[in-house]
């Protein structure tokens, strides 16, 4: 088996290229599967339509889906004085055990927020906003932290969960390079069509093409999906501005997994799996690590799960635990801590060096220049990123959140 390489000193000056503002799509086509589609298998590349998706997949694959659920993240607050504050939900504060139950808490909340306009908000001082039908929503810091704050989220009516007083009151947290507000047209194209689990600031942009009729060509193929949770945080969007990879401080996401899909991807065994985007494949990835984790110490009274930016690289597997010990060894944990549910946060960051052991393919759109979302594919395909991009770029296609689509094979 190979070994690890170190991916900290990687500069990051390495994984970039010229991005005009003009192929940044701002905007959704009407119909998402007409996006197009490039498809990357053993060096050769061509343009294909993603309601194509069907012909490249070959029968018996699995297709791994995040069915996460965009939440109204962005809350705008106005002073007494008329002062404007945004506050940027990101993620439940740490005394709540997962995302699902702080979504579900109802007359209040502790959240960890990006705030805009901080300097004028004094901590304890209460904002509130209020519809015209008696609703009211407040706000009060708690803290100031390193890279966030802490806010105590309060409303008037104690039947409503904190999901319905942000899609009450809050707006699509569009990505900051759409350098636009969101519309009532982002209401649904900023939402896959399986989104269920509330709780991401952003989308899980690569699924945004899919259809009901894609997914049906699909199944007609004999092509199975699956589904799994990783709750998409706003340090998707952090650009990277150290100088190396190791500088970099990467962000931890929330994810979970039923019982029914571990079953599912243990009984995949060595045939394809394709992962829908890159959060699908970091949560793919982390189950590779946690497993061998359980495998080694049993870990039988946690529920803590955490994967850290860098462990993996410090982690050395026998040779012969493959992805399936893996998931098994994450099912005998559930089966023996008597819950049908895996929660855990992973931090991983994926870069060149990394050797995948979860993923044969990755369905996702094209990444800002010098983020770790590049850098993750630079280590899927390899230095073959650069001759993708370009030809992406040579041939119209529509680049990030609401762009086109590439379908890459694992280079091993």
């Amino acid at each position: 088996m190979n070994e690890i390489v170190d991916p900290k000193g990687l500069a990051i000056a390495d994984y970039t290229y010229l991005l005009p503002e003009e192929r940044i799509a701002r905007f959704p086509l009407s119909k998402r599967d007409e996006a197009k589609l490039l498809v990357y298998e053993k060096g050769d590349i061509q343009t294909r339509h993603f309601f194509e998706l069907p012909e490249f997949l070959p029968s018996g694959s699995l297709l791994v889906l995040n069915d996460a659920k965009v939440v109204h993240a962005r809350l705008l607050f106005r002073k007494d004085s008329g002062g404007l504050i945004e506050i940027f939900c990101l993620e439940p504060a740490p005394i709540y055990a997962d995302m699902t139950l702080a979504m579900a808490e109802k007359g209040e909340v502790q959240w960890q927020c990006l705030v805009g306009g901080a300097a004028k908000w004094k901590e304890g001082q209460a904002l509130v906003l209020q519809d015209g039908n008696g609703l009211s929503l407040s706000a009060r810091m708690m803290q100031r932290n390193a890279e966030d704050f802490s806010i105590h989220f309060e409303w008037s009516d104690p039947e409503l969960s904190f999901a319905e007083v942000l899609a009450h009151f809050g707006q699509v947290p569009l990505p900051p390079y759409m350098n636009r507000s969101a519309s009532e047209l982002d209401e649904s194209s900023y939402q896959t069509v399986f989104a269920a689990s509330e709780g991401s600031v952003a989308a899980p942009t690569a699924s945004l093409h899919f259809t009901d009729e894609v997914l049906a060509a699909l199944a007609a193929n004999d092509v199975a999906t699956t589904q799994l949770t990783l709750h998409v945080g706003a340090g998707t969007f952090k650009p990277v501005k150290s100088a190396t990879a190791g500088a970099h401080s990467m962000h931890s996401e929330w994810i979970e997994l039923s019982e029914a899909t571990l079953q599912r991807l243990w009984q995949q065994g060595d045939q394809p799996v394709i992962a829908a985007g890159t959060t699908a494949l970091r949560t793919l990835e982390s189950l590779y690590w946690f497993g061998w984790k359980i495998s080694r110490q049993p870990l039988a009274d946690r529920g803590d799960f955490q994967l850290d930016q860098w462990e993996c690289y410090a982690l050395k597997p026998d040779a012969d635990f493959s992805r399936k010990a893996a998931i098994e060894a994450i099912l005998g944990w559930m089966q023996q801590s008597k819950t049908t549910r895996f929660l855990a946060k992973t931090g991983i960051m994926i870069a060149p060096g990394y050797h995948f052991k979860m993923t044969d393919a990755l369905i996702t759109n094209f990444h800002q220049p010098q983020s770790t979302l590049l850098l993750l594919v630079a280590a899927f395909v390899g230095q073959d990123w650069k001759r993708i991009y370009d030809y992406a770029l040579d041939n119209s296609f529509r680049f990030l959140s609401y762009g086109d689509a590439n379908l890459l094979w694992h280079s091993s």
